[in-house]
């Protein structure tokens, strides 16, 4: 009796990656203790619509994508969806035909179609999920990529192929999704503490200051710039011994600007903490570009 024919291995090959391209997940969350940290997509309610889009579960590993740029070729059939930043979203036929087609809704490819990721006219980042997850090593329970430890993937570089999980079925259309808008400007909620007594009046110098995105901003961390918290006399020239920090920590250094760590922030810092960002806020972020302004609400 003839042997059954090998199921294709399903894969798709990365053109061209833009600025910045990443694999992502929901993060690997539990090993902050050994100095790990949490990773994970920086808007993980976009990641988790791209995946519920294309029929996977939400903890799925797809792609974090800076700015647009990306483009990928499917080796064989895949539904594909692309979330977070509004983006122009091009399919290319197997002759050559252009069409533009949706974000924020499944498309399919056939092997040698194309999908193509224009420039995020507002916002910093998008997500694309495809059917099955990509399917690289896991390391620590996650497959996202960490650019502060080395855990995880490499960033994509042209020609990289991404294997792919099974597919499982498509959702019925459920219409209009959500979409990362970023706003004009960026307005979140922060707890003091637990360092806040390092600071003349920390919450009026949070609340009172327009903050600036700065351009060294990354996954690890936002650099914002104004008005420099300055400390009370007692604790000026300081130093502080290294302490447990978590995404949403807003660190104050020396210069008075704070920083907030993100997925990618390291797990302890030696400068003072003048209150958390709530998780639940931090999704914002994902999106601020340098130059963009934020507002502390401290509570």
């Amino acid at each position: 009796m003839p042997s059954a024919e090998p199921v294709p291995t399903r894969a798709v090959t990365v053109s061209r990656t833009g600025p910045l391209a990443v694999v992502t997940d929901l993060g690997r969350s539990g090993y902050a203790h050994i100095g790990v940290p949490r990773s994970g997509a920086l808007d993980p309610a976009a990641l988790r619509l791209a995946n519920r889009l294309v029929g996977n579960p939400e903890g799925h590993a797809g792609l974090e994508v800076l700015l647009g740029g990306l483009e990928l070729c499917a080796e064989a059939g895949v539904t594909v969806a692309v979330t977070g930043a509004p983006v122009p979203v091009r399919w290319y036929g197997r002759d050559g035909t252009l069409r533009a087609v949706d974000s924020h809704r499944a498309v399919h490819l056939r092997a040698g179609e194309r999908l193509e990721l224009g420039v995020l006219a507002a916002g910093l980042r998008c997500y694309l999920a495809c059917s099955g997850g990509l399917d690289v090593p896991a390391e620590l329970g996650s497959r996202s990529t960490d650019l502060l430890s080395g855990l995880g993937p490499a960033k994509l570089a042209d020609g990289d192929r991404l294997v792919l999980g099974t597919a499982g079925a498509l959702p019925a259309d459920a219409g209009p999704v959500p979409v990362s808008v970023p706003p004009a400007l960026v307005s979140l909620p922060v707890l003091l503490g637990p360092r806040d007594d390092w600071f003349a009046d920390p919450a009026g110098a949070l609340r009172g200051s327009l903050w600036t995105v700065g351009s060294a901003s990354n996954r690890i961390g936002l650099r914002l710039s104004g008005a420099a918290l300055t400390r009370v006399p007692e604790r000026d020239g300081v130093e502080l011994p290294s302490e447990p920090m978590l995404p949403g920590a807003v660190q104050v250094p020396p210069s008075g600007q704070p920083v907030v760590f993100l997925a990618d922030g390291p797990t302890t810092g030696g400068y003072p903490v003048v209150g958390v960002i709530p998780e639940a806020a931090l999704g914002a972020l994902a999106q601020a570009r340098p130059g963009d302004q934020v507002r502390f609400t401290p509570c």
